[in-house]
């Protein structure tokens, strides 16, 4: 969703009926697109969305609870795109897997500003229980993900699914920040992400005995 400015008029309708703060948010995610995570503040903010520099104090607090809120519906939405893609664990988990960090990527590519706002704006989690609690669960998608996977393996076999997690999420994460960017940062790599996390993941999985060639 995009914040299009018309006219005055248009500004003006668009506060009475209580869309301040969705203006904000928006306003801040093209100022994250545009500037990083960290160059602007509540004034340009307010500026880009044509209000006044007080206005979005009726409904952030500052700078740090505004960028709280972008990383909030950051998380919400990335769960969101997480549960569609491990589909219960369908057609089989080990695929599914797969298909988990496809997804990730895919966010990081379509979603920079929110991806900017949830990993590289140094916002604590804990700034606020809302945070705290998208975060959680955007990351529970994977962790209950890697409970089911790693139940293909005999009990006395099992890794930690915690572990498993945070190993996946780690490779997604770094493959996402380097290979993936949908900005400048983003390096060359002689083959697609998708393909890098892909034989990455497998080769994991692998080590760990899960889809090893009889």
């Amino acid at each position: 969703m995009s914040w299009h400015r018309h006219d005055d008029d248009d500004k003006r309708r668009s506060y009475h009926h209580g869309n301040l703060r969705e203006a904000l948010i928006q306003g801040a995610l093209e100022l994250i697109a545009q500037k990083g995570p960290a160059g602007f503040t509540v004034a340009e903010a307010a500026r880009a969305i044509g209000v006044s520099p007080a206005a979005p104090y009726r409904h952030f607090r500052d700078r740090d609870d505004l960028m709280a809120d972008v990383a909030t519906r950051g998380f919400t939405l990335f769960e969101a795109a997480l549960q569609r893609a491990w589909n219960g664990g369908a057609p089989d988990p080990q695929r599914a897997f797969e298909a988990l960090g496809r997804a990730y990527l895919n966010f990081a590519r379509t979603e920079p500003a929110y991806y900017s706002a949830m990993f590289e704006a140094g916002m604590p989690l804990d700034a606020t229980p809302e945070l705290h609690r998208a975060a959680d669960q955007a990351f529970n998608v994977l962790r209950d993900a890697a409970e089911v996977v790693c139940a293909i393996l005999p009990v006395g076999q099992r890794p930690p699914a915690l572990m498993v997690a945070l190993h996946v999420w780690s490779m997604s994460h770094g493959i996402a920040s380097l290979f993936a960017r949908a900005d400048q940062a983003r390096r060359k790599l002689p083959m697609s992400p998708e393909e890098l996390l892909e034989a990455g993941i497998l080769l994991y999985l692998q080590g760990l005995g899960i889809g090893a060639p009889k």
